[in-house]
């Protein structure tokens, strides 16, 4: 079965974003953990909570997946800023966790010119600081461009991270589609080479959801410019390949294409389509 989901807000309510997801022909949905922005957390409303579990279990949702604050940055050396994004990705994990979301991701952070070994150093206390190892919600490392000084851009520095966690059964990875085309990796030309080099560095069996994206800028751009499926420099083809392939067809995706729910629920539509007649 196809799990495909867009993000969506959660502004007015689990129970809206589940109901939109299933209104759009989704079957799962990204959302931010908290505003993007940062700040305190929400408290959850029970009959809210309540009513999207039921919305979750009737149609059979696949896997959801959590998004921290973008202003989260376990990369670089500004303390306040560093403590900040402790103190988010504890919480977070801990409020996701209650609600039995599958998966949590997070951009690994920037070194804003200390260093990337510093940076992946800072990352890696702070998620030993943060897991225990009984926790069941599955903390993802998202994959980058590779822009400014970003920490994640290569499957050798997402290892890194991951072998210096204790609890690091506990961590997986979300591939970015747009993320590692405009990094270098070539899925366009070379899916299995590609995903040969994952297995061997990383290992496929962290490889636990896909950030579904085109992208504006060439191979080895390193921007992060998301464009919608199909009109891109990846192109339709290479992502229907990327989707059908037997090491990513099981795999839960989620599109983060610039559009409105509309527009996600005809990419949904003509993805299905797509790969129904393969």
């Amino acid at each position: 079965m196809l799990v495909i989901g867009p993000h969506i807000s959660i502004s007015k309510g689990f129970a809206k974003a589940a109901q939109m997801a299933v209104d759009i022909g989704a079957n799962t949905f990204q959302f931010f953990s908290r505003n993007p922005r940062g700040g305190n957390a929400k408290a959850f409303d029970e009959k809210d909570v309540e009513k999207f579990q039921k919305i979750r279990e009737e149609y059979n949702f696949g896997p959801l997946l959590a998004h921290a604050p973008y202003t989260m940055n376990l990369g670089g050396s500004k303390d306040e800023v560093y403590e900040f994004g402790r103190k988010v990705i504890k919480e977070d994990i801990e409020r996701m966790d209650s609600l039995g979301i599958e998966y949590m991701c997070f951009h690994p952070g920037s070194h804003v010119g200390v260093g990337i070994d510093f940076g992946i150093q800072r990352i890696v206390d702070a998620l030993n600081e943060t897991l225990t190892g009984e926790e069941n919600i599955t903390v993802l490392l998202e994959t980058m461009s590779g822009k400014g000084t970003e920490i994640g851009f290569t499957f050798e520095q997402i290892k890194k991270i991951i072998d210096g966690v204790s609890h690091n059964e506990k961590l997986g990875v979300c591939l970015d589609t747009c993320h590692i085309f405009s990094a270098g990796y070539d899925i366009v030309n070379d899916l299995d080479g590609v995903l040969a080099e994952f297995d061997r560095i990383i290992g496929l069996d962290r490889l636990k959801a896909v950030h579904l994206n085109d992208s504006m800028m060439p191979f080895g751009g390193k921007k992060d410019r998301h464009a919608v499926i199909g009109e891109g420099e990846i192109g339709l083809n290479a992502i229907i390949n990327f989707m059908s392939h037997p090491k990513l067809n099981k795999l839960p995706f989620f599109l983060e294409t610039p559009l409105e729910d509309e527009g996600h629920k005809k990419e949904i539509a003509m993805i299905k389509e797509i790969l129904s007649n393969k």
